[in-house]
């Protein structure tokens, strides 16, 4: 490590070109190929996936994505009223004829289904929209041109009130620029000024961090063209890449200034960081990447796109934080200290290390009062985790979007008018074989009408060539209510095999709400086996690394806890909407299904990484004094600022994309702004500490034939300088290092 990090610096504007080359190369190419990113929950072999492929095969060429138009009359009018019909015809005439459109059906024409398009009260019609494309390949400004001419003031005087929802329109509300990631970065710059006093040492993490993340965020665009990758996972992978490449550079750049303090020359001192800090930083982007790729074992295509997504974005940050970022140290030089702490070197010479001030004190403490303040965390732990329990996985559709949004509008009314269940149909879609099966779908029919928890069904639709049906069906609840999941049970276990009796028709039941329900199902099952395979390989890198059995078995119950408590705290304001609204985040509604699954993998990669950087500090003082106090106490407070450092700038850049205007999107930023929280103040620099002071040597326990078998690996080895040997420690106190400590400590042992 120390070889590369000098090659990076003798080389520094190679270094600095190779990255940026790489990152405007990814651009180019990002650009030219375009996003070719796929939304597809479908699980082959589920009931849904089976009703689509019916579909699919039964009637071709529906492919476009299919909105809404929706109006409400004023009072004391309503939707047949002339002059509201004449407006109304014309705006729909002009979306018809925009480009990308290729059809517009209205409540105005002949037959029983434009009619069946106003509401029973006369007050709510709604139009039919269908695209040319699916709503991933719909340009963003063919989605405002309809937004525009739908929504005119002409059309909406005399207070006709006219929204839109779908999920092309859904895009003109996604915001046009980046300002959830310029905040994160402002603020983490701001951290990083407060912690270093030097401009040129703050910029660096950005600037190393920003490098990769954008080379990751058009890698995974191009990713996008061979193989499904959600819409979301470039987001993701920037929310990620933000927070630990400005960790991990944080983590070098710290170490780097150690060195310089102490009087090293600026090539010795980040070679050093490097070969020191740097491999903790290999361990723990390692560590993020295998939670991240546990995500294979699930065999989902949706997921393994967000997997390998967010993996390349955790080793470009790094690549980066160990090539680019010495390069750069190598540029500033001496400036990576701040002013004042040059002239002090340049006047006093080399000084001891010294960790006081309120590290120093509240390691002290936490070894003093161990019971009771493993007590007090465990305490807020199993409190954040109490709504864990009522954890409720399902859709969350348009009716959870900030209440002044047109989509949010338009469901609502659509709601109003029709009944909750219009905004989400059951597709009921059967395979034919004969006259005989063509009666079977009669009583079906009827059988559909008739059962409780349906509002309506459409009249069954065949295709050209009558070997495939289609009945509409609409729930009296919402999509994403509990009581539409159990209708969905109740046709699939009931209904529909009762109606089939004595024929050979093959039906199968689809639509958002059977889709997302069979999509949870799935997971469900697989996710002991998923959680299972996180922990078992974190628990050996750690085994390896710490040569402990106790160490692993604490990260994984600690990894547990900090997923839990911050699942905890999303349920409490998406799933039971406290304070959601008022956040600009919607109302609230179910947890989406793949949400546990990612969540547990990058929050189990998270809280690894300061499980590695803490311990291995503790874990070096305990080879050098053989003494767990004095390796907890020492561990913790000089680890403790850094840490504490690196966990605000990942909450501020975490918290930053609620603004983002993506539910899911924030979703991630509060989960793991929570979970870094917890892991940082309450388990890393309360619980963990107090634990290992109470196990005391036991946390060193190895069996010696376990010990003989495994091999050695060094996750952060010790620096070439002194250790103290420190007495028992009293509040106050500052912790030093000088060469005769160590040499009685070296003697002592």
């Amino acid at each position: 490590m120390a070889v590369f990090a000098r090659w990076c610096m003798r080389h520094r504007l190679l270094a600095v070109l190779i990255w940026l080359l790489t990152l405007g190369g990814t651009a180019a190419a990002a650009v030219t190929a375009g996003a070719a990113f796929s939304n597809n929950y479908e699980v082959p072999g589920t009931e849904s996936g089976k009703a689509n492929d019916l579909l699919r095969e039964g009637f071709h060429g529906q492919g476009g994505d299919t909105d809404t138009i929706v109006w409400r009359a004023p009072d004391h009018h309503n939707a047949r009223t002339p002059d509201i019909e004449q407006r109304m015809t014309r705006a729909l005439d002009a979306v018809a004829a925009l480009p990308g459109v290729g059809s517009v059906e209205g409540p105005y024409g002949p037959g029983p289904e434009s009619a069946a398009r106003i509401s029973p009260d006369g007050r709510t019609a709604y139009a039919v929209v269908t695209f040319d494309q699916p709503a991933d390949s719909v340009p963003k400004a063919q989605a405002r041109a309809v937004v525009d001419t739908a929504k005119n003031p002409t059309t909406e005087a005399g207070g006709l009130q006219v929204e839109l929802g779908g999920r092309a329109i859904q895009l003109t509300e996604a915001p046009t620029a980046h300002l959830a990631e310029v905040i994160g970065v402002a603020v983490a710059a701001l951290v990083l000024y407060l912690a270093f006093g030097s401009l040129a040492a703050s910029l660096l993490p950005i600037a190393t961090a920003l490098v990769s993340v954008g080379t990751a965020y058009f890698g995974i665009t191009l990713l996008g063209h061979a193989m499904p990758v959600a819409d979301f996972a470039p987001m993701l992978g920037t929310l990620i890449g933000l927070g630990v490449g400005i960790d991990y550079a944080l983590f070098i750049v710290t170490r780097h200034r150690k060195g310089l303090a102490r009087g090293l020359p600026v090539e010795e001192a980040a070679a050093g960081a490097v070969a020191t800090t740097g491999r903790a930083v290999l361990f723990a982007g390692a560590t993020v990447c295998i939670a991240l790729l546990g995500m294979l074992v699930l065999r989902l295509n949706f997921l393994n796109g967000v997997a390998i997504a967010a993996c390349v974005t955790v080793v470009l940050t790094v690549a980066a934080s160990v090539t680019l970022l010495p390069a750069l140290l190598s540029y500033i030089g001496m400036r990576a200290l701040s002013g004042r702490e040059r002239r002090r070197l340049a006047a006093e010479g080399p000084q001891p290390e010294r960790t006081s001030g309120f590290a120093a004190r509240w390691s002290a403490f936490v070894e003093r009062h161990p019971k009771l303040l493993g007590a007090l965390a465990t305490a807020v732990m199993v409190v954040l985790a109490l709504p864990t329990l009522s954890l409720h996985l399902g859709t969350s559709d348009q009716g959870n979007n900030p209440a002044g949004s047109t989509t949010r509008q338009a469901y609502d009314l659509l709601a109003e008018g029709f009944g909750p269940g219009a905004n989400g149909p059951l597709a009921v879609v059967a395979r034919l074989d004969g006259a005989g099966d063509r009666l079977a779908v009669d009583r079906l029919e009827q059988a559909l009408r008739t059962t409780p928890g349906v509002a309506s069904t459409g009249p069954a639709v065949f295709n050209r060539s009558g070997d495939t049906a289609v009945l509409t069906v609409i729930p009296d609840s919402a999509p994403q209510s509990r009581a539409t999941s159990d209708l969905v049970d109740t046709l699939r276990q009931d209904v529909i095999p009762r109606a089939g009796q004595g024929n050979s028709m093959e039906v199968h039941v689809g639509g958002v709400t059977a889709a997302y329900d069979d999509f949870a199902e799935v997971i469900i099952g697989k996710l002991p086996l998923f959680v299972s395979v996180v922990i078992a390989l974190g628990c050996l890198l750690l085994l390896l690394a710490f040569r402990s059995i106790g160490i692993p078995l604490k990260a994984a119950a600690m990894n547990v806890a900090a997923v839990a408590s911050s699942f905890g705290v999303v349920v409490a304001i998406f799933q039971w909407g406290w304070g959601s609204e008022r956040l600009g985040l919607g109302s609230a509604g179910p947890i989406e299904p793949f949400l546990p699954v990612i969540m547990v993998s990058v929050l189990f990669g998270l809280s690894m990484d300061y499980q590695v950087f803490l311990v291995s500090r503790m874990y070096e003082e305990w080879l050098e004094t053989g003494d767990n106090r004095r390796a907890v106490r020492v561990g913790l407070a000089e680890t403790s600022r850094v840490i504490n450092s690196a966990a605000v700038i990942m909450i501020s850049v975490f918290l930053a994309f609620v603004l983002s205007g993506d539910r899911i999107i924030a979703m991630f930023g509060i989960a793991l702004a929570a979970a870094v929280a917890l892991d940082a103040f309450v388990l890393r620099t309360l619980l963990v500490p107090a634990l290992m002071h109470m196990l005391g040597g036991a946390n060193w326990w190895l069996p010696a034939w376990l010990d003989r078998r495994l091999p050695r690996i060094s996750i952060e080895p010790p620096e070439h300088r002194p250790h103290a040997k420190l007495p028992a420690q009293r509040s106050g106190e500052v912790l030093t290092t000088s060469e005769d400590d160590t040499e009685a400590a070296t003697a002592s042992r």
